[in-house]
């Protein structure tokens, strides 16, 4: 949590393009081409999906001028049931590509999934640096606090103690605070939420989707049939229900390391700042840069 006062940045509710148009979530959704999903029953994916489509009708953000980027893992299968201009990329360089889409296409709205150890394991490198870039990125982090997909391995955010199919006698190193990393590493917006609030989260990704420079969302999310088999908590419910007790909304009086010294999460806007002018504009000003010339080679 940084020593500043937090300021959630003004958001309106939509734009005139979102108010012109209800919702119909079949309009972001590959419906007729890639359903059902091949996330498992009680995954916090499908929520996720969900509040973020909603996010993006309210911020105003149309098909054809919005870019989904994801990695690898079951949070990296995102983009794939997104009807917009998605891109699935490898292991741990989603913000790798999504930076070279931003840079080329300006006026893109990019943004990108990943899970925990996508983006801060072999992907840690790439989080830090686009953090401390300030480039307008919306980058979301679905922390499950295993990996799901290939095998339930330890990865940066699993608990002390906690068990994997890799500390089979429990994790010894502490986990990293995912905020607390992006907040330390530059960026200039940071929150937390959870999928026990669809609304909250929907909210958090909106103001992430809206803020002017790199914005850090992170989602707390189960994974029972990995992390929850192997720590004695089988049933979504169950973990749904523990992820429940065990966060909390920000308070503007609320003591944060207290909270998380109790083993509580603290969810909503942990840190905005918008005095620091995004990477593009930095280097550019305002002006647009211009499309590069074709060299005339067959790609």
């Amino acid at each position: 949590m940084s020593s500043e006062t937090v300021t959630e940045p003004v958001v309106t509710v939509a734009s005139k393009a979102a108010k012109n148009i209800p919702y119909d979530a079949r309009l972001w959704l590959r419906h007729s081409k890639k359903f059902p999903h091949l996330w498992c029953p009680g995954c916090g994916l499908g929520i996720i999906l969900g509040s973020s489509i909603r996010a993006f009708h309210d911020a105003g953000f149309e098909k054809d001028t919005t870019v989904v980027v994801a990695g690898i893992g079951c949070t990296g299968r995102m983009p794939v049931y997104m009807d917009c201009n998605t891109l699935h990329t490898t292991h741990g360089r989603a913000l790798t590509f999504a930076t070279g889409v931003k840079l080329a296409k300006p006026h893109l709205d990019v943004v990108v999934y990943m899970g925990d150890g996508d983006a801060l394991a072999i992907g840690g490198n790439h989080f830090i640096h686009s953090a401390r870039r300030n480039l307008n990125l919306t980058a979301i982090v679905v922390n499950n606090s295993i990996y799901g997909m290939t095998g339930g391995q330890v990865s940066p955010t699993t608990p002390h103690g906690a068990r994997s199919t890799t500390t089979p006698r429990g994790q010894f190193a502490r986990p990293f605070d995912t905020c607390d990393l992006a907040i330390g590493a530059g960026a200039t917006f940071v929150a937390r939420t959870s999928i026990t609030n669809a609304r909250h989260m929907q909210k958090m990704i909106h103001q992430g989707l809206k803020h002017d420079g790199f914005s850090m969302i992170e989602i707390v999310s189960n994974c029972h049939t990995s992390f929850g088999r192997l720590n004695g908590i089988p049933s979504h419910l169950d973990m749904f229900q523990q992820l429940k007790e065990r966060t909390v909304l920000v308070k503007p009086d609320m003591d944060m390391e207290e909270e998380k010294s109790e083993g509580r999460l603290p969810l909503g806007v942990l840190h905005c700042d918008t005095t620091v002018p995004n990477y593009l504009r930095q280097k550019l000003g305002d002006v647009a840069p211009k499309p590069a010339k074709a060299t005339g080679r067959e790609p």
